[in-house]
């Protein structure tokens, strides 16, 4: 039985790619009874799939009346419901909001899309890098020659499933206090342009450039950048308040007096190639042990064998191995409800029984849809 912050939140998620299962990863680790509506025929499904760890797949065939009846019957237990079609998908199934909401009105429905549910890219396919491209989010990122897509983080994950969660525990709130459901209409495009609050703050206050590399935050300044050191290996500094620069001088043995003007943006790109050489001298393990768990701002840049074994991860559990597989530990952290891994990503339709008859259909029910070929 789950004992994360969020048991007893009951959550029907239908199978997607990225941000979807992400969302439904984070509510489950924090202890939300998650089924996954997978495609029958669909796969396997495999433990490396870390995104789809800790909840219960039923494999139903959304072309039978008996599956969809079935879906809508999930919905008036749930809590919330998690989709990642295009716009009208659902509709055209008859699982949109409109009939969910009349068989359970206090139910919140999560739609994470990337355009959003209207305006005129609503139904055009996009992935990440398209959806932050409009918000101003991939031009700040890269080097000065081109932007470079930050992964599929800024988008999917931090502008689509992080919002979608908020958002959900947010309508369920409000649907517990006064019994209204809502739909959430979460695009990641509307995301990613929250993230960047901060810098149309800079951009309104006259502190922002909109060429790449010439910003305080970007990597256009000698004190906050990577650095390559003697073996090939890398490291982050983020010297940007005055002691942490000062500190940063000293331990390199900076006595060069052109490193006192920090905040000179002319002097910044000679600056860098200064302080690039100085770096290059030793490796990454001698600057780890000058600069490690100082106020420097300092870290090594591990890739992703050498994360897990940091010392620092080691000690916060910051990752856990699950069926051979290395991936990342529930986050956040709760002192009186932690959260936990309910279980690896399940193979396709593993839990057709448990899981429907846990959530309220008999087993004479049970036998009726495989009888009719919809489970």
């Amino acid at each position: 039985m789950a004992q994360g912050p969020l048991s007893g939140l009951k959550i029907v998620e239908f199978a997607g790619i990225g941000p979807g299962p992400f969302c439904g990863m984070l509510l489950s680790d924090l202890g939300a009874d998650v089924v996954r509506i997978d495609r029958k025929g669909a796969g396997r499904g495999s433990p490396a799939d870390i995104t789809a760890r800790g909840r219960r797949s039923v494999a139903l065939d959304l072309k039978n009346p008996a599956a969809i009846e079935t879906c809508l019957k999930l919905m008036e237990e749930a809590d919330g419901i998690i989709e990642g079609f295009r716009p009208g998908v659902m509709e055209r199934l008859g699982l949109g909001p409109d009939v969910a909401l009349k068989r359970n009105p206090k139910l919140v429905y999560g739609r994470m899309t990337g355009w959003g549910q209207f305006g005129p890219y609503a139904k055009a396919a996009g992935h990440d890098m398209n959806y932050i491209a409009i918000t101003g989010a991939l031009h700040a990122i890269g080097t000065e020659d081109k932007p470079i897509p930050p992964l599929n983080l800024v988008g999917d994950f931090g502008g689509g499933a992080l919002y979608l969660a908020f958002g959900l525990l947010a309508g369920v709130i409000h649907a517990r206090s006064t019994g209204e459901g809502q739909v959430i209409d979460c695009a990641m495009s509307d995301g990613a342009a929250s993230l960047m609050a901060m810098f149309y703050g800079f951009k309104a206050m006259g502190a922002w450039q909109e060429s790449r590399r010439s910003n305080l935050l970007d990597g256009g300044a000698h004190f906050y950048d990577t650095y390559q050191c003697a073996d090939g290996k890398w490291i982050s500094i983020g010297s940007i308040e005055p002691q942490f620069y000062a500190l940063l001088l000293e331990k390199t043995g900076i006595t060069d007096p052109q490193f006192q003007n920090q905040m000179d943006r002319s002097a910044w790109p000679e600056l860098t190639q200064k302080l690039a050489d100085v770096l290059k001298t030793k490796t990454q393990a001698e600057w780890c042990a000058i600069m490690d768990a100082t106020d420097i701002c300092f870290a090594p840049i591990l890739d992703l064998d050498e994360a897990p074994k940091h010392p620092h991860n080691v000690a916060r559990e910051t990752f856990l191995t699950l069926d051979g597989v290395v991936q990342p530990a529930p986050a956040p952290r709760f002192s009186a409800t932690p959260g936990k891994v309910q279980g690896p990503p399940p193979k396709i339709g593993s839990n057709n029984e448990d899981a429907l008859g846990d959530w309220g259909f008999s087993a004479e029910a049970i036998k009726d849809l495989q009888a009719s070929g919809a489970l």
